[in-house]
């Protein structure tokens, strides 16, 4: 098991890569064919701790739910809408499914909005195997044998795919692809669904409102903007990502990360 995953590696979202780099290896997988119309990816976090101080590593989410076998029980992650925050130590590794927004809804059976900041035991929403691949997972560091145990796990339980849940899948990836989307409407009118049926959509399949997916988007590129290493021109920035001045972004950024954009630069 071994450290040192390149902070432009990390991936959009998570905070300060550089130190995080440091402490941890993530690595993400593609699923087979069979398993792609529901999980995005697997990931593995795996991190050696021992005999140094524990880690705080905070992230902001994506709109996706996620399936993580980890000590001590195997969990499913709603969308977080605030920071995710998860401390480490000592010597240990996960792995998790990250599902394609709208996806997990067909295993839950029951709209995804339920699980907004919640975790929930994978044992409540799957049979008993959940925790025959949980012993699977964490007994080996080899990544391949750990997403091996997880496809085996999902592709035995995957129902049918719902046609629904891509539609919900490809209008997430529209407007997290354009950061400067700022009212619902304007996403309405981009996707050619009413206002009112886009967000019971969401509610219903994403779990998060289309309001949060645009503000959680332009927060992600705040965020890479400001580790590019370069002088930023915040006031520019924030007319790019559709905010009305500087500092509505300087307050959206320091309510979501902790500290503001300018601050968060140079950490």
């Amino acid at each position: 098991m071994t450290e040192g995953t390149k902070p432009e590696d990390m991936g959009r979202g998570v905070l300060y890569p550089e130190l995080m780099a440091t402490k941890i290896r993530l690595d993400r997988h593609e699923p087979s064919a069979a398993v792609a119309r529901f999980v995005e990816y697997y990931w593995v976090v795996a991190w050696d701790l021992r005999g140094k101080s524990s880690h705080e590593s905070k992230t902001l989410s994506h709109p996706n739910v996620h399936l993580v076998f980890e000590e001590p029980h195997p969990s499913v992650y709603g969308i977080v809408r605030g920071p995710f925050v998860r401390r480490i130590s000592g010597r240990g590794h996960v792995l998790g499914a990250r599902f394609r927004p709208g996806a997990f809804r067909a295993l839950l059976d029951r709209p995804v909005a339920d699980l907004v900041d919640r975790v929930v035991p994978a044992t409540g929403l799957f049979d008993g195997g959940v925790l025959d691949t949980q012993r699977a997972v964490l007994s080996t560091d080899d990544d391949a044998e750990m997403v091996a145990a997880a496809e085996d796990f999902l592709l035995a339980r995957l129902p049918e795919p719902d046609p629904v849940a891509d539609t919900v899948a490809d209008m997430v990836a529209r407007i997290t692809a354009e950061p400067s989307l700022v009212r619902v409407d304007e996403v309405a009118d981009l996707l050619g669904v009413p206002v009112r049926r886009l967000q019971r959509l969401f509610a219903e399949y994403v779990g998060a409102s289309p309001k949060w997916v645009l503000r959680r988007a332009r927060l992600h590129e705040a965020a890479e903007r400001a580790k590019q290493g370069t002088r930023i021109d915040w006031a520019a920035l924030a007319l790019d990502l559709g905010y009305s001045d500087q500092s509505h972004l300087t307050r959206d950024f320091t309510a979501a990360v902790g500290e503001p954009p300018a601050a968060y630069a140079k950490s």
